[in-house]
């Protein structure tokens, strides 16, 4: 007899699994391993966080707490099913144009819908604080975020908007993560993939 948390996830993967890349049993398993992830109906950051790095080797730390800001859409603090199966969607199978979506929010690290220098020298300055250079990070952090704003700021006003960035990406797809990696790495995908998947789906362009 299907307990009523089941039928909850039932009634959601039949109202929820259309408007994703995934089948309804496919959203069933992806509930089910949600489940494993918390014993509230809600994810938090610290699970989050745990989860990408035993699942897609994603260690940032402000790499993941935007990732976590982006799949959390309400800003409650918290990830719940529903958003869980939309943010796996995009994250896992997503278009190339849900990409370029999903990876400017996690670089808009203040919402204001601009990536401006400010977002662009932290990202930056992470990543190489973690891989070390001749050059200090800070500096060499601060000559990266003037050339790639240079680079990318189509309109010459200063930040990186959405068209900007969809310009850019467009023109050269490298530049997709040119911020730091916010997708999973192939190898990463396809073995979560594997863990609940009826048949394979062909992932996104980038």
């Amino acid at each position: 007899m299907s307990t009523p948390a089941t039928k909850k996830k039932l009634k959601l993967a039949e109202r929820i699994y259309k408007d994703t890349h995934f089948s309804k049993k496919e959203v069933e398993r992806l509930l089910n391993q949600f489940d494993r992830l918390t014993t509230t109906d809600k994810i938090d950051k610290t699970s989050f966080r745990d989860f990408m790095h035993e699942k897609f080797n994603m260690m940032d730390e402000t790499m993941m707490s935007s990732v976590f800001r982006t799949f959390d859409k309400n800003n409650d603090g918290v990830i719940d099913m529903e958003e869980w199966i939309a943010g796996m969607s995009i994250f896992l199978l997503g278009t190339a144009e849900q990409l370029v979506d999903f990876c400017f929010k996690v670089y808009d690290m203040n919402f204001d819908g601009y990536i401006n220098r400010e977002e662009i020298f932290v990202l930056f300055k992470t990543s190489l604080v973690k891989h070390p250079i001749e050059e200090e990070p800070e500096e060499a952090a601060k000559d990266l975020a003037d050339l790639i704003l240079k680079m990318m700021d189509v309109d010459h006003d200063g930040k990186v908007s959405w068209k900007d960035y969809l310009s850019s990406v467009t023109r050269e797809p490298l530049l997709l993560e040119v911020f730091g990696p916010c997708l999973p790495d192939p190898a990463s995908k396809l073995a979560f993939l594997h863990t609940f998947q009826e048949t394979f789906h062909q992932p996104g362009m980038y």
